[in-house]
């Protein structure tokens, strides 16, 4: 919010040596963070002059210039250079001699042009800061000025004038207006504050005889969209009048361009009171008003030009011909004021804040207005806007108020809030005294009556964000300053710390950054085909949870699986020269299960521990969200090096991470082969625990590969990370280290092509005993000397006794006491 000084001190007391500075440290006393400090970047002089004569000179590029003599109150005038033609002799116009200089910046120089030194420049508009109109230069007369020639331009104009910047918060849309900042300024600084919407009742009655309905069908949450309407009539207003240029300097400061009168005093008033007005040519107007929710395929022109298709939710301002209006976003082109319009209607509303909120989203319309209404307008303020809009339009632009129009108005009541005696100081830690509780809510506006021990409270109609007793003490707070709140460090409880899974994902995140891979998080959000393509092993069609107001409408639901966005990672890094790829993430995936419908619209209240019963339904409400880690990895595992070519990654490579995750966990990791439907067939793996599958393994399918412009060879991998870290318990258990010599064999056995390496070697840990420490595969050996539909698996077995030497025999034993196993299950024979 941008407030001119001289504005602000219409309304509230502020020191004559009060600084910008000194201002914005008021502000932020009680709140508003500071953003800047604007100005009109000029200096002088710039003064008032007289054309005295004007000669147009036709040049050759075939553009006419003007050699003018003006006089700007020195004892000759002075010659100058002009390119505009909308003046003539007699003209009293702006003159920045040189020495000033403009905003940009743009010193005035003497400077030899078009065969003449122009002594200074007749100066426009946009070239004072005050507008974008360049077309031709400001002559004083249009503005309803004469001044005596070599007044200084800059305090005629207003242009000294400064204006504070403030942040304010979505919950203080009363501070939108000169009026809140004003109120908030005397809470600061103890000045006197003059509230501009003090006037009698009596003269804010609009009159009669123009008839306005509100139809709201299909209220949002049962709030009718519109539950103030004020209309007022002003007939023969001069639209072609010139902007006060005190008028025109406020709005510049406040960052709104002058638009001509009558929609200038709309801006102002709404810059005033923050309760945005609109304006109707009262002639192009189909009869009453009507406010109504937008009928499906209806369609609206708006005043920026564009044709709008409309929402069933968008709430409508209508007449006889359809739509005129999206209420509290923006007014349609239809019934705009314009040069030509006489008579005006003016509107002065308030509106349902989610409803102007949506329509302003949907349409991508953000305005000042939608800014104002979708943070709640104060109800009792449109009869004041409306009249104070009427009482300008007859005090600058020349019209007549009459009596006619119409109100809408909806009795309302402000519910009142119990502050126990104490409370406040419990919250804050600041001893407040009675005084200072009550003191400090009736500053602000509220009414305060004693109720047993404490108060009741009844908030000001213009701060809807006073809700609780809580709402309460931070204003307490604010006006009696901050800074009285002491500086203690809270006290930890002792014995509190990571829970066992929080301390499992951070080894084992830890563990992987350590192993060189990168962590890329990412947002939760695919869409339903890479659902169903990751997550689901034969890329059948899985539930999802579609986002009712998705940040990106093309990937609108939660993902099942974290490869989609490690996917798009890598796809990211390779298109800008990062080939070399081992990526990880550690995430929550969302499994919804068939059948299940999901959400709920209770909210529990605010304040309080919802109970074990309320937590149980809130959870209930919402699909299983299980934390997932998965990693990519594409091109080459080691660069090319002197004597050595570059090894580009492969299903080994991520079968050694997984490994690194299952020492993190503290458990073992088994991998058999496996098909899914986003993996390369015969290269995909399934992990398990304890026969348990908690994941899989593999190489991205060369058409996945494709369809992600991802080049060459990609591995990934998925676990469950809380299944896996439940599977290992709450305490990984280190064994001792044996003092005592290993013992080592190798055995290779004969099976069917169709088992699984993983599960001839279960067998042979299950039947070689404790004695067993290791085994691993070291070749799988398909060829001559076998039969058709065999393989040989030749496994390195390596074991162990802490208590003793191993004999041969012992180690052999244990050897053949797995082969039994094996080939019990699968028929195996020890290949000779």
């Amino acid at each position: 919010m941008r407030i001119p000084l001289s504005w602000l001190r219409e309304y509230v007391e502020v020191a004559t040596d009060a600084t910008p500075e000194d201002v914005l440290a008021s502000f932020l006393s009680v709140g508003f963070e500071e953003e800047d400090i604007h100005r009109v970047e000029i200096t002088g002089p710039v003064v008032v002059g007289q054309v005295l004569s004007v000669e147009p000179e036709p040049q050759k590029n075939g553009k006419t210039i003007n050699w003018c003599q003006v006089d700007v109150g020195e004892d000759e005038p002075r010659g100058i250079v002009c390119g505009a033609h909308n003046f003539v002799a007699g003209d009293k116009v702006v003159v920045t001699l040189p020495g000033a200089v403009l905003p940009g910046p743009f010193p005035i120089a003497a400077r030899k042009t078009y065969g003449h030194v122009s002594d200074g420049m007749i100066a426009s508009a946009r070239e004072l800061g005050l507008g974008d109109e360049h077309d031709g230069i400001i002559v004083l007369s249009t503005l309803g000025l004469d001044p005596e020639v070599g007044t200084d331009a800059i305090e005629l104009l207003h242009l000294n004038d400064v204006a504070v910047e403030i942040n304010v918060t979505p919950d203080r849309g009363y501070a939108f207006s000169l009026r809140g900042v004003a109120r908030e300024y005397g809470h600061a600084t103890g000045g006197a504050f003059s509230d501009p919407a003090e006037r009698d009742f009596a003269e804010l009655q609009p009159g009669t005889g123009f008839d306005i309905r509100v139809e709201d069908e299909n209220p949002i949450r049962g709030t009718v969209g519109a539950r103030e309407f004020v209309a007022r009539v002003v007939r023969d207003v001069d639209p072609s009048r010139p902007t006060p240029p005190w008028m025109v300097a406020r709005l510049a400061l406040a960052g709104m361009r002058s638009l001509g009168i009558l929609i200038d005093i709309t801006n102002y008033v709404m810059l005033e009171l923050g309760n945005p007005i609109h304006g109707y040519d009262l002639d192009k107007l189909d009869g009453g008003i009507v406010v109504r929710r937008a009928g499906q395929g209806e369609r609206i022109t708006t005043l920026d030009g564009q044709d709008r298709a409309l929402h069933v939710e968008d709430l409508l301002i209508t007449d006889g011909s359809g739509p005129i209006g999206i209420a509290g976003v923006m007014g349609g082109g239809t019934t705009e004021m314009s040069d030509t319009t006489r008579n005006v209607l003016i509107e002065a509303a308030t509106f349902d804040p989610v409803t102007i909120a949506r329509s302003a989203r949907r349409h991508k319309l953000p305005s000042e207005a939608s800014k104002r209404f979708e943070r709640g307008v104060d109800p009792l303020i449109p009869f004041v806007a409306a009249r104070r809009v009427a009482d300008l339009m007859v005090e600058l632009a020349g019209g007549t108020l009459t009596d006619e129009g119409g109100a809408l108005y909806t009795e309302f009541e402000i519910a009142g809030i119990a502050l126990p005696r104490g409370f406040a100081d419990g919250v804050v830690g600041v001893d407040y005294t009675d005084d200072e509780v009550v003191g400090a809510l009736e500053m602000i506006g509220a009414e305060v009556a004693e109720q047993g021990d404490g108060w009741f409270v009844i908030p000001p109609s213009w701060r809807p964000d006073l809700t609780d007793k809580w709402t309460l003490v931070e204003e307490i707070a604010r006006i009696h300053g901050l800074d009285r709140i002491p500086s203690v460090l809270p006290v930890p409880p002792s014995g509190r710390g990571y829970t066992a899974l929080q301390q499992g994902r951070k080894r084992v995140a830890d563990a992987l950054a350590a192993a060189g891979l990168v962590e890329t998080p990412s947002f939760p959000f695919t869409t339903e085909q890479l659902n169903d393509l990751h997550g689901s092993a034969t890329g059948d069609h899985l539930p999802s949870i579609r986002l009712a107001n998705a940040l990106d409408g093309q990937a609108p639901f939660l993902r099942r699986s974290l490869l989609p966005a490690l996917v798009q990672t890598a796809h990211r890094n390779i298109s800008r020269g990062l080939v070399d790829l081992g990526l990880f993430e550690v995430g929550s995936v969302f499994t919804p299960e068939e059948g299940v419908t999901y959400g709920t619209d209770f909210i529990p209240p605010l304040g309080e521990r919802p109970d074990d019963e309320t937590l149980a339904a809130l959870n209930a409400a919402i699909p299983p969200q299980p934390r997932h880690i998965a990693a990519l990895f594409a091109g080459n595992i080691t660069p090319r090096q002197p004597g050595r070519p570059a090894e580009h990654v492969d299903l080994a490579d991520a079968l050694d991470v997984v490994r690194v995750i299952g020492v993190a966990a503290g458990v073992d990791i088994d991998v058999a082969q496996t098909q899914r439907a986003a993996l390369h067939p015969g290269r995909a793996g399934a992990l398990s625990v304890r026969g348990e599958q908690i994941g899989y393994v593999g190489e991205l399918h060369p058409q996945v590969s494709a369809d992600a412009d991802l080049p060459g060879r990609v591995v990934v991998f998925e676990l469950d990370l809380d299944r896996l870290l439940t599977l290992a318990g709450e305490r990984v258990v280190v064994e001792s280290l044996s003092t005592y010599p290993a013992a080592t064999q190798d055995v290779s056995l004969v099976v069917g092509v169709e088992v699984p390496a993983a599960e001839v070697r279960s067998a042979l840990v299950e039947g070689a005993g404790d004695l067993l420490e290791s085994v691993r595969l070291v070749d799988d050996y398909r060829g001559e000397g076998l039969g058709d539909g065999q393989k040989s698996l030749s496994y390195a077995l390596r074991f162990r006794a802490s208590d003793r030497t191993l004999t041969a025999a012992e180690a052999s034993e244990a050897k053949l006491a797995g082969v039994a196993v094996a080939t019990q299950r699968f028929g195996a024979s020890i290949r000779d």
